[in-house]
């Protein structure tokens, strides 16, 4: 019988040897991420090529007519929501419901247009039943229409434990609620009037009055994510840099903010680390196309987070608001380093918060308003932290 001889540490990457300086260890490669990427899930196909929609596929004519005429458009963003109990089980109900009293039904053309979801919709219950418990219940009185992007949650086929999630494919549940043929009611949600929009894809690109969305799928690893990889190909990461071109010929005729989202943070102090080789991924496409993005979504680190970057532009460093907002229910991150506001290279650490809550991004021709909503347990909501872009000048207002 041969004689194993245990590693020093968990894992072999406890080292200060150069990268590139490592032995390669057979089935892992140099270097963490090199085993991460091994245990990833495919990225299943477009439904529609380009997956692309507009606003209308959300709202419908009538209602992107009255949002585009009223000289701005706004909408509500936060990720990880799916709760399946413990001490503070209602949190998910109070931020749905906290984001709920910004809709005016009478005003509809100036109220939130969508509910954007940052991804891990699901947790552990990838069924019909998981996502009436998970996602239809606590929504039931949002009176908006809600999209997303998955979380490495919603694509996972097992859990920590091993057994089944309840999906025999990889976001085989979450293309059952968000990627149908056509907008409806899906089984899921029961008794329950919701009805859901036909996303073209697992990632995609809206096309809206005054904003493009860049939405990006980043696989399902605790960290770090992964847009394009060995494993999963670059399907994803083609398309980005295809559809970054296509937004950047537009702006010659039509100036709108550009917001890219995606789950897992590029930047993150909280519970979960940075995704390095995914922002360098993002960064490459970006430079490709000769533009950047002005604002940039995650979530994944059940926290509030905002990052100023600063990146070349046409006008000196442009400023580019990174923000985590991971707060919508599921529970929160055992702990959130505070914010230094330090220039370190080129980020500042502007405000973080170890507590619930949501954004909501309003957009006209000339600036982007982000406020981060604070919602606390028996639901009362405080405007928390905000943070302003000029579209004409690329700085933090």
């Amino acid at each position: 019988m041969a004689k194993h001889n245990p590693l020093r540490f968990a894992h072999p990457f406890f080292t200060d040897t150069p990268i590139a300086a490592r032995k390669p260890i057979p089935g892992v490669g140099r270097r963490m991420t090199d085993f991460v990427q091994g245990t990833l899930e495919k990225i299943p196909a477009p439904k529609r090529n380009p997956p692309r929609m507009t606003l209308q596929d959300i709202v419908g004519a009538d209602g992107t007519k009255a949002i585009d005429a009223s000289g701005a458009i706004s909408f509500h963003a936060a990720g990880d929501s799916g709760h399946t109990g413990g001490a503070t089980e209602d949190m998910q109900e109070f931020v749905a419901d906290a984001m709920s009293a910004d809709v005016d039904i009478n005003k509809p053309a100036s109220s939130p247009a969508f509910f954007f979801h940052l991804g891990d919709v699901i947790y552990y219950d990838n069924t019909d039943r998981g996502y009436h418990e998970q996602f239809y219940v606590p929504y039931k009185r949002y009176p908006g229409k809600i999209i997303a992007i998955p979380g490495n949650h919603d694509g996972e086929r097992f859990k920590f434990d091993g057994k089944p999630t309840g999906q025999k494919d990889t976001l085989e549940a979450f293309t059952k609620n968000f990627l149908q043929p056509k907008p409806g009611i899906p089984s899921a949600a029961g008794t329950i009037f919701r009805e859901m929009v036909s996303q073209p894809g697992v990632f995609w690109r809206l096309d809206a009055p005054y904003v493009d969305i860049v939405a990006l799928y980043s696989n399902i690893a605790e960290g770090p994510g992964f847009i394009g990889g060995q494993t999963i190909g670059d399907r994803q990461t083609k398309w980005l840099a295809q559809e970054l071109k296509a937004i950047k010929a537009d702006r010659a005729a039509n100036r709108k903010a550009l917001i890219i989202a995606v789950h897992h943070p590029p930047f993150s102090n909280g519970s979960h680390a940075s995704s390095a080789q995914m922002l360098a991924d993002i960064d490459a496409a970006c430079a490709a196309a000769k533009i950047q993005p002005d604002l940039v979504l995650a979530a994944h680190s059940h926290d509030y987070e905002r990052y100023t970057r600063f990146v070349p532009g046409a006008q000196g460093e442009q400023q580019i608001p990174f923000i985590v907002a991971g707060g919508a229910g599921r529970g929160l991150s055992p702990k959130v380093a505070p914010a230094d506001r330090v220039r370190h290279g080129d980020l500042t650490y502007e405000k973080s918060l170890r507590g619930y809550g949501y954004l909501k991004i309003t957009i006209d021709r000339q600036k982007i308003d982000v406020v981060f909503f604070e919602v606390e347990q028996g639901g009362k909501k405080s405007r928390f932290d905000s943070v302003s872009v000029d579209l004409r000048t690329g700085k933090i207002a």
